[in-house]
């Protein structure tokens, strides 16, 4: 869930998020701090993916097209997560968006870490360890997205895809996004990615967990410059 749609709902308020550029994101401070938040939350959002593939209970929008993908290309599915991410990036550019700290690293950590935790993660035989791993997964990745999210250093690039469409185009970031993982979906479904009540309780829950998550581990910094005048104004 991007930070501006997260704006959009009342929240980035309450949990004390601050638009800003990527060079205000480095200055911004607590660095120590912010750096292994990020790191952990994203570590931890690979894991979460890992989780629910090995349930086989159904993905996430973006994970059944990265499965779909996988299912073709023959490479691993932490590579398809890497691949699509630079992809994605790749339009940006006529968004006229600048990546920050936390995209690029999203960019990468999350598939390493999905790949790393599917090595040693089994899928489970018994249903009831096949439901602990997607409703586990679900809310693990939840607190990753507060612990990344949080940490104040850019969105990834999938959320920045929905939020510069929104920018540019002026069409509302509800459509955007749901125009987006509907497309992706149905592409990973006809490609071969597994859809079932996981994509549904996904949908269903990951806004309200992140709503309790992200107040809690959203670091809390001084508003920048150009936010502090517009307030005082």
């Amino acid at each position: 869930m991007s930070p501006l749609a997260l704006a959009r709902r009342g929240l980035a308020r309450r949990a004390d998020l601050h638009p800003m550029t990527p060079l205000e994101q480095i200055r911004a401070g607590k660095t120590a701090h912010r750096l292994s938040q990020l790191v952990i939350g994203l570590v931890l959002y690979g894991v979460s993916m890992a989780m629910m593939l090995r349930s086989g209970l159904g993905l996430d929008p973006w994970d059944v097209f990265h499965q779909g993908v996988e299912e073709h290309w023959g490479v691993s599915f932490g590579t398809v997560v890497i691949v699509t991410s630079f992809v994605v990036l790749l339009l940006w550019i006529p968004l006229r968006q600048w990546p920050g700290l936390g995209t690029v690293l999203n960019s990468v950590l999350i598939g390493l870490a999905t790949d790393a935790t599917l090595r040693v993660l089994d899928a489970p035989d018994n249903l009831g360890a096949r439901w602990g791993l997607l409703l586990g997964g679900i809310v693990a990745n939840a607190i990753a997205g507060g612990l990344y999210i949080g940490s104040q250093y850019g969105p990834g690039p999938r959320d920045g895809l929905m939020t510069g469409l929104h920018r540019r185009t002026g069409v509302s970031l509800r459509l955007v996004r749901t125009s987006i993982e509907v497309s992706v979906l149905v592409v990973g479904w006809l490609l071969g990615g597994v859809v079932g009540l996981g994509t549904v309780l996904y949908a269903v829950l990951i806004g309200p967990l992140v709503q309790v998550f992200l107040p809690m581990f959203t670091v809390r910094l001084p508003a920048p410059a150009a936010e502090s005048a517009t307030v005082r104004r």
